[in-house]
C-alpha cells in the first residue's frame, strides 16, 4: 500500500464478494458503490492490499475542505470482512467513526438508502463479521434495500443471483444515489448525510 496521507482520512468499505462470478448480485452491492465512487474521483486506482482491493483519492466539495478517501473492497469474501477492515482501520490508524459500511439490506424496498451512526448487523453476515473483529458496534453504516426474495427462493439464491436487465438499472440508480451520500457524509458529517438520503428513492434511469 502507498504510504500515508494527511488528515482527515475517511474509510469507507464496500461488502460484496470477490470474483466475476459474483459482480452484478445483490450481495455485492457495497462494491458496486464503491467502484462507483472511485470513476468519480479524480486519480483513484485500484491496488491489491493484504486482504483488499484499496484506491485512495481526494474529494474536493465546491464550498468547505477537502477530505481524503479510503475506497476499500474485501477480498476475504462477505462471512470474512471483519478481518480485512480491522486490518485496514488498524494500518490507517483511524477512529470508528471515520469508517463507513455500504451493504446490502433485505428489509428496505429495493433501492432505497438507510444510513445509520450505529447499530446491529440486522442479521447481515459481512456486518456480524466487522462487528466481531472490531469490537463494536458503533461504526456508521449504509443500507441499500434489496427487498424480500419471492416465493419458494431461498435468501442466498437470491442475493448472489445475477440481475436481470431492469434490476440492474434499479440498482445502477441505487448506487448513484449512495456514492453522492458517501461524500456528504466524508465532508458534512453522518447527520447531515442522514437528513438528506434517508427518505429519499433512487429512480432508475429508463
Amino acid at each position: 500500500m502507498p504510504g500515508r496521507l494527511p488528515a482527515p482520512l475517511r474509510v469507507v468499505v464496500g461488502l460484496g464478494n470477490p470474483g466475476r462470478r459474483y459482480e452484478n448480485t445483490r450481495h455485492s452491492l457495497g462494491f458496486m458503490v464503491v467502484d462507483r465512487l472511485a470513476r468519480l474521483l479524480p486519480g483513484s486506482t485500484w491496488q491489491e492490499g493484504e486482504m483488499a482491493l484499496v484506491a485512495r483519492a481526494c474529494f474536493e466539495p465546491a464550498n468547505g475542505d477537502g477530505v481524503w478517501l479510503l475506497l476499500v473492497k474485501p477480498l476475504t469474501y462477505m462471512n470474512a470482512s471483519g478481518l480485512a477492515v480491522s486490518s485496514l482501520i488498524a494500518a490507517e490508524r483511524v477512529t470508528l467513526e471515520q469508517l463507513l459500511v455500504i451493504c446490502d439490506d433485505l428489509d428496505l424496498p429495493p433501492g432505497q438508502l438507510r444510513l445509520r451512526a450505529r447499530g446491529s448487523a440486522g442479521g447481515h453476515r459481512g456486518l456480524l463479521s466487522i462487528i466481531a473483529a472490531v469490537g463494536s458496534t458503533d461504526f456508521p453504516r449504509l443500507r441499500i434495500g434489496i427487498g424480500r426474495p419471492p416465493e419458494g427462493m431461498s435468501v442466498v439464491d437470491y442475493v448472489l443471483a445475477p440481475l436481470a436487465e431492469e434490476e440492474l438499472a434499479v440498482y445502477a440508480a441505487a448506487a448513484e444515489e449512495a456514492a453522492r451520500a458517501v461524500l456528504v457524509w466524508a465532508t458534512e458529517g453522518i447527520d447531515a448525510a442522514m437528513t438528506q438520503f434517508n427518505r429519499r428513492r433512487p429512480q432508475a434511469q429508463m
